[in-house]
Parts: C-alpha cells; structure tokens; sequence
C-alpha cells in the first residue's frame, strides 16, 4: 500500500482530485473571484502529502514487552513460579507438544507452564501446521515407532488406559497436538505423520479448570491438561496430575481475580439458550452448532 493512501484510511482530511472527475465542469473549477481554487487546494495537497511521506519516514520504535520470567514465561510480575514443583518431575514418558503457530504469543497459552515441570530431554515442542521427513526428520522418527502414540479423539481412537493394558510394547512416547479445535484437526488430517502412530484418546467426565477461555463442550481440556492426564496414566502415578494443574489452577484463580469471568463452553451456552450470538448461516457451521446441542463429538 502506497504512504498516501493509507494515511488516508487512518483519518487525514481527503484531498481534492489531482485531475477533473467526470462530475467535474470548467464551471466547478473557477472561485467566486475568478480564482482557480484546484490550485490552492493542490498546495494543500502536496503539504498534506509532504507532512505524511514525513511521518513514515519516522523510525518505528518497537512496543516494549514486560520483563518475563525464563522458566514460566509469564510476566515478572504475575511469575507463577510459586506454584510450580521444585524441580522438574521425574518422567520416562517423552512428550512431544505440536504447536499451531497461532497459539504460540497467546498470552494464556498453557504450554510454557507445562514444559516448566516436565525435564527438558522429555518435553518438546514443535511450532508448526505443516510437517514432513524432509522439514521434521526427528519427527519423522518419532511417528514411525511401535511405542509412540498420539492423543488425538476420534472413532478411531482407543481408550489410553486401555490400550497400554494390552499392548505388547509399552508406549514411551506420545504426542499431543496444541492449538484451537479446528486447527488442532487441521494439523492432525493434514499431516500423513500424525497418523502413523496408534491414535488414542481419554475417557473422562472431568471438566477443564482451564475455565477463562472457552471450550467447545464441556469434556474439552486444555493442553496441560490432556497432557498432566496422560502422563499420569502412562506413568501410573497421580501425583503428577496434581502437579501440573496446580500453576494452571493459579493462573486461572490469578485472571478471575483481576476481572476475568468465567467461560462456559458453547455446549452449555446452546442447550441453555445463553448463545450470545445469531445461529450461524453457513450449513457446515449450523450442524456443528447442532452437534453440540445433541452432546454429539465433532
């Protein structure tokens, strides 16, 4: 976009034609005294234009971020160090964390809060929508062994605790997709890798205590949640749930404090008619919104 033409969208008076529109007349360009006004107004024009070829000319400084804290990435001020463990939590399980990149400045985002309780050999995360064995051949790896699993529901996805009950090779990785529903299912049938590892899901009636955003329905978790469960699963031990929801719980507790209210999901908004907005005209839309008043998974 030229200078002059966005300074424009931003407010600034609009200048006169530089030529006769075809509205125009030779009649409409003489003033009351036989002045020619297109050529005062052309001055004005061209010092408009000179004040605002100035203005982005001007260095651009950049917006200063608040100081944050390098193990919970939260801001100095509100660092939810406190309520994280001591020392990483000792874990066999390897977790690979695939990030849209949308969620990755989000400022409540939970994966910092779970890669600081968890070693760093164990925990990694990979920003990205698309993924090969040219661009990820780690990755690539990772999804082509027997014991890696990934946590992504669906029909074809078998129940977590059951599955590792009967599985002949005891799962030491699982991977776990980060980002909004939609685009967490557009990674995971865009990507050919993500299904070569069996696919699992979590049976449970627990709701999210992530309760400051909103979820689709009342069954979604967040990303430390889905994983604080699974890991507690595949390392049978409970204690690690506990610990890693404990800084989710903060921040939660930390946000409602300070005027943040709590989301319900769009499932609970349909069925008690509490939907702020219009019901959406788009076919495709309207059935999701169908899906989740009828408690269907989508």
């Amino acid at each position: 976009m030229e200078p002059q033409k966005q300074a424009r969208t931003l407010g600034d008076p609009v200048a006169w034609p530089r030529g006769p529109s075809k509205s125009q007349t030779p009649d409409d360009e003489e003033g009351p005294e036989g002045n020619t006004a297109p050529a005062a107004a052309f001055l004005g024009v061209e010092a408009d234009d000179a004040c605002a070829d100035a203005l982005w000319e001007l260095p651009v400084e950049p917006a200063e971020r608040r100081p944050e804290c390098s193990r919970c990435s939260r801001p100095q001020k509100v660092c939810l160090c406190p309520f994280l463990p001591l020392h990483p939590l000792h874990i066999s399980t390897h977790l690979y964390i695939i990030q849209h990149p949308a969620e990755e400045n989000k400022v409540l985002r939970t994966v910092p809060l779970l890669a600081a309780c968890l070693p760093q050999d164990k925990c990694k995360v990979k920003i990205g929508r698309r993924f090969s064995e040219e661009r990820d051949p780690e990755l690539s790896t990772v999804c082509r062994k027997s014991d890696t699993l990934i946590l992504y529901p669906g029909a074809e996805a078998a129940n977590l605790e059951e599955f590792i009950l009967d599985s002949p090779v005891y799962p030491s990785t699982i991977i776990i997709i980060d980002g909004t529903w939609s685009q967490a299912k557009d990674i995971f049938y865009k990507n050919s890798l993500f299904r070569l590892p069996k696919q699992v899901q979590l049976k449970t009636s627990v709701s999210s205590q992530y309760v400051i955003r909103t979820q689709p329905t009342n069954r979604c978790l967040s990303t430390l949640e889905c994983a604080a469960a699974a890991l507690s699963i595949l390392e049978k031990n409970d204690y690690i749930q506990e610990t890693l929801l404990r800084p989710l719980q903060a921040l939660c507790s930390f946000q409602l404090q300070h005027g943040a209210q709590i989301r319900l999901s769009k499932e609970h908004l349909l069925k008690n008619g509490l939907y702020p907005k219009p019901m959406p005209k788009n076919k495709r839309k309207l059935r999701k919104m169908e899906l989740l008043m009828n408690s269907v998974k989508i």
